[in-house]
Parts: structure tokens; C-alpha cells; sequence
């Protein structure tokens, strides 16, 4: 018996409405109103509705809110007889995610639709995106002029590939053993507090554990016992990603949501542990950069500004004083007969008598003013914006009190005083060398007068 060709065999007359529910691409026909008329099977493989959802609705609707004008702008420019071969845009499916769509759009007058074939390039976009996403890590990470450029520039490529409006790094320094937070952007609660990694919070939990985190109304994760619950506005969404260094993990990257538009998915969470390998390398390549910058401009044992800091810092002040018809001084210290400390006691001891007058000279300042190591047991202090020379003199007075206590250090307990020169601007110089040279000859004629005193410099 003769079997009826098939339809889809040459010869056959092919029903081709079963042939368009047969693509994978979706068929789409749309009024000149702006609503679906006719889609393909396809149209529920891609947006999650099915056909008899979305006949005679607004096809605008199922468009991304953020990508909504320029789609009502191609299709009056399709329709005013402009084919569209390759526009993209972003829809939000059924289930809340978003995919990234290609169409190819005409107009056909006689009908008066649209007809347009759609296509699902949501992975090639992701691809595309993390790629770029890469590339621009690695470029930020030369380009950023410090730390908080860095966040700032990663706040952004990571905003280009999820919803990230708040977004924040947890850093953790085991030396020290704390968990700081040097960039936190939140629609609702302040930076939280330097805290230890038993703090107990989701980010400590993502770094001890080196794992991936993500909590949503829909999954349900156990957690241990030692993470409390969330301090601050509890977010609908969260996600967090540990970033991994060679020496192992160095912080946390979290992204999370307070309202139900913004949906995380895993597809997220492995998107962003893609990148969280760069990025950390990123943090730890310019983490090692300022640290050299700070090396090379702090002293490395009292950890103040070096000569060339202080020689910046002076200029500087210098020149806001210019403007703003402000006074300014300079303080040259010396310890007393600190060689004999070395040599009865030990370098060893020397140092930390420095390290501990550096301290007491800092707590008899303002945190406006800067004091400086520019070598053995010298010192300077940077007064800025003082209202009388007289300001000066207390200050002296104050370090010279400081002095009068006892140092007791490694079993040891020395009794140490200094002298000091005074040098201020405009009256006893201009620039940045007259005003040290000035205040460090001062300190000389103090220490021929027997030390443990403060001269105002007597130059002109």
C-alpha cells in the first residue's frame, strides 16, 4: 500500500504554522497598536508565556523596564518602513530573569504588523560580557589610582553584568584578624564596623568557608549556628562570592536586594564567581602597590612621613597659606643625648624609645597637622592654619610636658628630653627649605644653650 507523503516531504502541502512551531527562534506578529497578534511554540521557550498568554496584550510590557524607550523607538522607525536585522534588547521572562534578545523586524504596510523573528542570546550576551568584564578588571587594576578607585571601577563592571545598586567588599587581614568593609554602597544601612571573622555575619561566613552564598525568598539554606541574624535592613536577595588570592581567601564580593524586582539566580552566582578570581587578583595587585607608595613616603620604623613626605605635606601647606592669608609653622625636634641611650641600652632599645616618642609627639597635635621622621633622632612637625605665633609655643610646651614621663621600655626606664626649633611662615621664610632651616638652626642654638628648651628662630 502507498504510504501519503509526508507533509514536510517535497510534494506535500506543509501546514506551515507547524512548521513555525518548529523553530527554535520565536515568530512574533504585533499591530500597529503595539500588541501581539500571533506567536510561535517558541514564544514560551524564550519568554516563559505561553501564546495564549500573550495574545492581545502590549508587547512592551515584556520588555526591561530599563530598555523600554529605544524598543518603542526602533518599532515607530520599523514601522515607518526601516527594517531592523539586529536590534537587541532585554526582556524579563516569566519566572523574573532576564534574557537578552536579537530581532529581525519589518513592517508590512499591506497587513499593518510587525513581524519579527526572535532569538535567545542570552548566553552569547553573558559570554560576550564576561569577556569584557575581564578586560576591564585587568585594565582598572593599572589605571585606579588607589584602593577605593579600584572598588569604584569594579562597582561598575560588576553593574554591567547583574543588578548591583547595592554592592559592597568585605576584606579580611589575618594578621589581625579583622573584617573591614573599605567599600560599602547600600540603599539602607551605613558601613558596618571593623569586626572579627567570629562576628558571625554572611559575608564572615562566605570568607571562612570559601564558598558561594546565595539566599533568596525560593531556596533554602541551612547555616551554621555561628551566623546570627542580619544587622541592619534584611534584604530580600542576597549574594555573596569569597575572593580567592594565592595565599587564599582575601574577602567577599556581595551584591543584594531589598525589593522583588531584582531577582538573583545561580546563573548569577556562578557569573560572579567567574570574575571574583580576577578581581581578587586585581585588590591584591594594587593592595601591593600602595603598600610600596607607602613604604617609599613613611619612615619604616616609627611609620611617619619620610623627608620627601613631609618636604610634599610643607609645600602644600605652603600654598594654601599663600591663598588663604594663613599662618603656618614648622617645629624642629632633637632628642637630647640619645647616643648615650644606644649605647648603654642597645639599638634595640634606641628604636623603641623612637617609635614611642613618635607616638607622644602625634598625640600633641591635631590631625590636621603632620609630624615627620627625616632621620636618626630628628623630628618635624607641620602646624597648619595657626591664629598667633604664640600657638606654636604651646604646642612645644605640651611635647616638652609629654617628655617629662618617664619611657618605660623593655625593662628599661629612661628619662629623655629634646630641643626644639621654632620656624614660622611668612616670618621666617617662604618656601619649604627656608622654613626647615631656619626652625633646625633654631634647635641648634637651643641645644648650645643646654637642651631641653624651644627657640623661635631669630632670622629676618
Amino acid at each position: 500500500m502507498n504510504q501519503p507523503p509526508s507533509p514536510l516531504q517535497p510534494g506535500a502541502d506543509p501546514p506551515f504554522s507547524n512548521v513555525m512551531d518548529l523553530l527554535l527562534d520565536a515568530i512574533c506578529v504585533v499591530d500597529a497598536q503595539g500588541r501581539y497578534v500571533f506567536v510561535s511554540a517558541a514564544f514560551e521557550r524564550i519568554f516563559g508565556y505561553a501564546p495564549q498568554e500573550v495574545i492581545g496584550q502590549p508587547m512592551i510590557q515584556l520588555v526591561h523596564p530599563d530598555d523600554r524607550e529605544r524598543t518603542l523607538q526602533a518599532a515607530c522607525e520599523i514601522m515607518s518602513g526601516q527594517a531592523k536585522p539586529h536590534f537587541q534588547n532585554r526582556y524579563v521572562r516569566k519566572d523574573g530573569r532576564v534574557i537578552h534578545v536579537m530581532w529581525s523586524a519589518r513592517w508590512s504596510e499591506a497587513d499593518r504588523v510587525r513581524i519579527a523573528v526572535a532569538r535567545d542570546v542570552t548566553e552569547l550576551k553573558r559570554a560576550e560580557l564576561m569577556q569584557a568584564a575581564l578586560h576591564a578588571i585587568s585594565e582598572a587594576a593599572h589605571s585606579a589610582e588607589d584602593l577605593l578607585a579600584l572598588f569604584q571601577h569594579i562597582h561598575r563592571i560588576v553593574g554591567e553584568l547583574l543588578p548591583a545598586n547595592n554592592f559592597f567588599v568585605a576584606l579580611y587581614d589575618p594578621d589581625k584578624d579583622e573584617l573591614s568593609f573599605p567599600y560599602f554602597v547600600d540603599e539602607h544601612d551605613p558601613p558596618p564596623p571593623t569586626q572579627s571573622l567570629d562576628s558571625g555575619t554572611l559575608s564572615s561566613e562566605v570568607i571562612r568557608s570559601g564558598q558561594a552564598l546565595l539566599l533568596t525568598p525560593d531556596t533554602r539554606v541551612e547555616l551554621p549556628p555561628r551566623v546570627r541574624p542580619i544587622v541592619g535592613r534584611d534584604p530580600l536577595e542576597w549574594l555573596g562570592v569569597p575572593l580567592g588570592g594565592p595565599q587564599g581567601v582575601i574577602g567577599a564580593l556581595v551584591v543584594q536586594s531589598y525589593s522583588g524586582e531584582v531577582r538573583y539566580t545561580q546563573q548569577d552566582k556562578a557569573l560572579l564567581q567567574f570574575v571574583s578570581t580576577q578581581i581578587a587578583a586585581a585588590i591584591e595587585r594594587k593592595k601591593a602597590e600602595t603598600r610600596l607608595q607607602y613604604l617609599a613616603r613613611h619612615d619604616q620604623l616609627t611609620d611617619l612621613p619620610n623627608r620627601g613626605l613631609f618636604h610634599d605635606r610643607l609645600r602644600t601647606a605652603l600654598a594654601r597659606a599663600r591663598r588663604d592669608r594663613q599662618q603656618l609653622a614648622v617645629l624642629y625636634l632633637d632628642l637630647d643625648r640619645f647616643k648615650p641611650v644606644n649605647d648603654r641600652h642597645g639599638h634595640d632599645v634606641g628604636d623603641l624609645l623612637l617609635r614611642e616618642v613618635a607616638a607622644r609627639i602625634n598625640r600633641c597635635v591635631r590631625e590636621s597637622d603632620t609630624v615627620g621622621r627625616i632621620g636618626g633622632d630628628e623630628f618635624v612637625v607641620l602646624l597648619n592654619g595657626i591664629g598667633r605665633p604664640e600657638h606654636a609655643a604651646a604646642v612645644a610646651a605640651k611635647i616638652h610636658a609629654a617628655f617629662e614621663q618617664p619611657f618605660e621600655l623593655a625593662g628599661c626606664r629612661l628619662q629623655v628630653s629634646t630641643s626644639i626649633g621654632i620656624a614660622l611662615y611668612p616670618d621666617h621664610g617662604e618656601d619649604d627649605k627656608q622654613l626647615l632651616r631656619h626652625a633646625d638652626d633654631a634647635m641648634y642654638d637651643a641645644k648650645r644653650q643646654g637642651g631641653r628648651r624651644t627657640l623661635v628662630s631669630s632670622a629676618p
